[in-house]
């Protein structure tokens, strides 16, 4: 096996894991390594990490909570409409705008989760 094959099962089994564990987007975790490990365009790199959570995420993590009573079908609805619709539109800026732009703007996003996230109880 390659290192970039080795990288990316690692990549995927610890994005896969937290992912399950606390809720988190992987892609806090896989567009940062795809970006710097592996040398992929930002752009390309979303776009991979997007495509990666299609199935996981949305059968076998879904399954597990499901089964656990810990879904609030109704929420859960009403987000995805309009993630639905924002994805869409939020894909198509990305694709529009430089790609140092969506760099800055996916680190500026992390830094700002990170910081709530530390000092809210």
């Amino acid at each position: 096996m390659t290192n970039t094959i080795i990288i990316l099962l690692c990549v995927g089994l610890v994005a896969g894991f937290l992912s399950g564990l606390v809720g988190i987007g992987g892609g806090i975790i896989v567009v940062p390594v795809l970006v710097y490990l592996l040398a992929m365009d930002q752009k390309t790199a979303q776009g991979t990490a997007i495509f990666m959570f299609l199935l996981p995420i949305g059968l076998l993590s879904v399954y597990n909570y499901h089964k656990a009573g810990n879904i609030d079908f109704k929420f859960a609805a009403i987000m995805a409409i309009t993630f639905f619709v924002g994805s869409y539109f939020g894909s198509k800026t990305a694709i529009a705008i430089d790609t140092k732009i969506v760099k800055q703007i996916f680190a500026v996003v992390m830094i700002l989760v990170g910081v709530k996230m530390l000092w809210n109880k």
